[in-house]
């Protein structure tokens, strides 16, 4: 009798995903992750916060939405319920990553580090409710979500790369700007979260306290921020050109430029339009492909090749003949 094995062992002796079917998986993964950010700012949006007064459960009596709870409780129910859906996608990577010959341990941690992230931002989710959408754990929550983010697009990279060291493509310099590229656009999506804590989308139609300081205070801090970041942003894309860095590298930071403009145009256009919830949506879903254009330049400017067979080696024909 062999040994035991788990779900995932079992599966992986049977099915082996081509290198498509495993970039696609953890595509899914980042999908999810950035449509579940935005859907979760339509949750505060449309103060539907506390639609469900209560975590795990809708109400203190049902587990589902009730038909008291009104649209506002089935669109925050509705969102507790996408949950599944991210969870699925995730599962999926993790399995595909399982499952790839020969087994890429490294890989299949950074699926598994999206579970745990998964799960401890849904416990952040209930006690956001239990608090009566505290402002500090409603943006707790939100930057958990990016880190879900981070590490699913982190994966969605490594899903085309091998195993080796990394080797850089640009020079150390570059690369220390690039730090400095991804650390203020980390800089500018938290000052993002005092804005909306100080604002006046609460998420929720009653009164609920917010964030201890004046809310244009907050904006105006936060477009400081911004200018800093496309000022680093147009940096990189000179740079890069001055070193002739690989096209594709030089594509990422013109993406991340495109991004950083049009994120900044509908920054401003709220702004001066009373923040409607629209536009406030659509600022979300910029911010999310924003650090996705600034992972994904900072991520190409180093390789892990990936390994290819030898050729054999030419058999002599005299050797040949003699046998």
């Amino acid at each position: 009798m062999g040994p035991v094995l788990t779900p995932l062992a079992y599966i992986a002796q049977r099915w082996t995903p081509s290198p498509r079917t495993l970039r696609r998986a953890a595509l899914s993964a980042v999908v999810m992750s950035v449509f579940i950010i935005v859907t979760g700012g339509a949750v505060r949006l449309t103060g539907s916060g506390l639609g469900c007064d209560t975590w795990p459960k809708c109400t203190e009596d049902s587990l589902i939405v009730t038909p008291e709870q009104g649209y506002r409780g089935l669109i925050e129910f509705g969102n507790r319920m996408l949950t599944y859906v991210l969870s699925a996608a995730v599962g999926w990577a993790i399995i595909a990553t399982r499952s790839t010959k020969p087994w890429r341990r490294n890989l299949t941690r950074w699926g598994w580090a999206q579970f745990w992230i998964v799960m401890s931002n849904a416990v952040i989710g209930g006690i956001t409710v239990w608090m009566g959408l505290n402002p500090w754990t409603v943006a707790g929550h939100f930057l958990a979500a990016n880190a879900l983010l981070t590490v699913a697009v982190i994966t969605w990279h490594r899903t085309g790369e091998g195993d080796t060291d990394p080797r850089p493509r640009v020079p150390r310099p570059v690369r220390k700007l690039s730090w400095a590229v991804t650390i203020t656009s980390g800089l500018l999506i938290a000052l993002g979260t005092t804005v909306t804590g100080a604002g006046k989308h609460a998420g929720d139609s009653s009164d609920v306290p917010r964030m201890p300081w004046n809310w244009t205070d907050a904006a105006h801090l936060h477009a400081i921020a911004a200018w800093v970041v496309c000022a680093l942003a147009v940096a990189m894309w000179l740079v890069l050109r001055v070193v002739d860095a690989p096209d594709d590298t030089r594509a990422r930071a013109r993406d991340l430029l495109i991004v950083l403009l049009a994120q900044g145009g509908i920054g401003y256009v709220q702004y001066f339009t009373g923040v409607p919830e629209i536009l406030v949506a659509v600022h979300m879903l910029g911010s999310s492909l924003m650090w996705i254009a600034v992972l994904r330049l900072a991520l190409s400017l180093r390789e892990r090749p990936v390994p290819t067979a030898g050729i054999p080696a030419q058999a002599d024909p005299e050797l040949t003949a003699k046998v």
